[in-house]
């Protein structure tokens, strides 16, 4: 994949790739999500080890970029009343198909992350697990984030790690040796999709300039078991140096 800078296109071009990559790639593995207990990312890190659904009892949760909306799932069995949002229609089907099989009702919402449908102050958290936090412009969805949450709300997303997208390859998996410039980074795509991820300075800025509070930021390491292998990020690297990460925040209130 090569670098690319934010542009309007990114957005159809995601919506695009979900609704021809649901079916065949995530719709098969949404029961699967929706029947497991919660744990995060590549990895399968346990919930135990990373407290993203700490205090979200009674809770109103946004789940921006939600797919198949397995952590919604998670949030209402840990007695949270989530609302997931997703561009995708193709997701949000599956994610109603699964809704109808596991017997869990929320609201599912058609919306884009950077232009929410929804009222100011309405939710206590918003989380997202490489939804909006991969695939939108931080400097768009974020923002909307801030204004969608009440004071003190939290901001909770897991991402690629800026390492991974300084040593992904053009065309092959990542490697221990840096292929792009940091200096600029603003993620990384091909024509069929873009991926967001900005270097941890920026990224700090962003989240100061919208009022939130840095609570935590925990990078995740590959365990020596993992539960699948992925072409672009074999779990040998990710053992090594970290793939992805969570970030922790808190709105000023």
């Amino acid at each position: 994949m090569t670098a690319f800078a934010a542009s309007a296109e990114h957005v159809e071009l995601n919506r695009r790739h979900w609704d021809e990559r649901a079916a065949a790639w995530h719709g098969p593995l949404a029961r699967e999500h929706w029947a497991a207990e919660p744990c995060w990312g590549l990895w399968g890190t346990p919930e135990a080890e990373l407290g993203m659904l700490d205090a979200v009892a009674g809770a109103d949760v946004v789940e921006l970029g939600c797919g198949t909306a397995y952590v919604s799932a998670w949030l209402a069995r840990a007695g949270a009343r989530p609302f997931a949002v997703d561009v995708s229609k193709e997701q949000l089907a599956t994610a109603r198909a699964m809704q109808a099989e596991f017997g869990l009702e929320f609201p599912l919402l058609l919306a884009d992350a950077k232009r929410l449908p929804l009222e100011d102050d309405r939710f206590d958290v918003a989380v997202s697990e490489y939804g909006a936090s991969l695939w939108c412009d931080p400097h768009r969805w974020i923002p909307e984030a801030a204004r969608v949450l009440r004071p003190g709300g939290r901001l909770l997303f897991l991402r690629r790690s800026p390492l991974f997208a300084l040593c992904t390859q053009v065309d092959g998996p990542v490697e221990a040796v840096l292929r792009r410039p940091q200096f600029g980074l603003r993620g990384v795509g091909d024509d069929t999709r873009m991926e967001f991820t900005v270097p941890h300075g920026e990224m700090l800025r962003l989240l100061r300039s919208c009022g939130f509070v840095v609570e935590d930021l925990i990078e995740i390491q590959a365990p020596d078991s993992v539960p699948r292998e992925y072409e672009d990020v074999p779990s040998a690297w990710a053992r090594q140096w970290p793939s992805e990460e969570i970030w922790k925040a808190r709105l000023a209130g």
